[in-house]
Formats: C-alpha cells, structure tokens, sequence
C-alpha cells in the first residue's frame, strides 16, 4: 500500500500527464502545475525541484500509464496476431482518451523536444525505443505462431504500424478529420496482410 506522501505524488503527476498533453512539456511549469492542483508552488517545488526534472518524470508517468492502459491488457491476448489487434486497439483507445485532453503526450513531446538536446528527449527517445522494441517482440510472436511469414522483417512491421498512428493522429488532431479512425483501421489491415502467412 502507498503512503500517503506517494499516492499525493503519483496524484500529482497523473495531473501534470493531462496538462502537459493541453500545454506541452515546455508549457508545463511548476507554477502553472501548483496553479492546476491549488497547491503552493513552493509546496510543489520540494517535489521535483526544477522543470528539467518535473519534465522527466512525467514522462515517466506517462509512459507508466501506457504501459498499464495499452501494454499489458494486450499482453495478455493470445499471442500473435490477437495480441498485435489488441496492441492497435488499445492503442486508439489511449490516442482519444479523455486523459489526454491535447492528444498523446508522446506524440507532441516529440515535435518539441526532436531538437532540444536534454534528459527530457533523451527519456522520450529511449521510451520510443521501448515502444517499437515491444511491436517489434509481437510481430515476432506472430512468426512463431505461424500468423506471420517466417521472412517478415519485424521491425519494419513495428516502424509501419506506428507510422499509421502517427497518420492518424495528425488527421484527427490537426485536420480534425472524422474518417481518420475508420483510414487507420483500414491501412492496419492492409498492413496485416502484407506480413500474414499466404494461405495454403
């Protein structure tokens, strides 16, 4: 059981996930946040002590709220391809959740942080790589299961499969397109039939 230090922290944080997706990540103060909560900024400040670190730690929140919302319920999917559908699933499920009020966190700390050299990118560039390791280990999952052909490139599977969601959630977001849901899951099939087992 958490103490009651931790759970006001992980309460905490789980707040700051739902601003930064509205501000971004450069947006995101320890003022602006102490505003959000009603709490003193002094009070917040003996928390994470200066914006580099709130910046890091919520990306790890973030990533903490992914892997228990999207990873692991699709983890415990059949293996192969019903795990690949339930990672897409769950996936778009986590894109239009109402947690995150201006869309993936992830998505957007990418376009500010490509550039800025700091311990914010380089969490978010090693949870990208977790992320497309994690596709890549389910594709390969499928291979074994027979779903897949045995020559499928997996990582390019797991580069494709992501450049779909990062499609739909600019013609979501931005264009503000209401056929872009119904497109993903389209291309996502078409993708799933390039790499499927030809059948016999």
């Amino acid at each position: 059981m958490m103490r009651k230090g931790e759970l006001t922290r992980q309460a905490i944080l789980e707040r700051a996930v739902r601003l930064a997706s509205r501000v971004g990540l450069q947006g995101l103060t320890i003022g602006g946040l102490a505003e959000e909560l009603q709490l003193s900024k002094s009070g917040l400040f003996a928390h994470f002590r200066s914006k580099s670190s709130l910046e890091v730690e919520v990306l790890e929140a973030a990533t903490t709220l992914f892997t228990e919302g999207v990873i692991r319920p699709a983890l415990a999917r059949p293996r192969g391809e019903p795990r690949i559908r339930a990672l897409f699933e769950r996936w778009l499920d986590w894109a239009r959740s109402a947690a995150h009020e201006g869309g993936c966190i992830f998505v957007a700390a990418a376009a500010e942080l490509d550039d800025a050299p700091g311990p914010a990118r380089d969490k978010l560039v090693q949870g990208q790589k977790d992320w497309l390791d994690c596709i890549a280990q389910t594709a390969r999952t499928a291979i074994n299961e027979g779903h897949f052909r045995p020559d499928a490139d997996v990582e390019q599977f797991a580069s494709e499969l992501h450049g779909v969601m990062l499609a739909c959630h600019h013609a979501s977001r931005l264009m503000r397109d209401s056929k872009a849901e119904a497109r993903a899951r389209r291309t996502f099939e078409s993708l799933l039939n390039l790499y499927r087992t030809p059948k016999q």
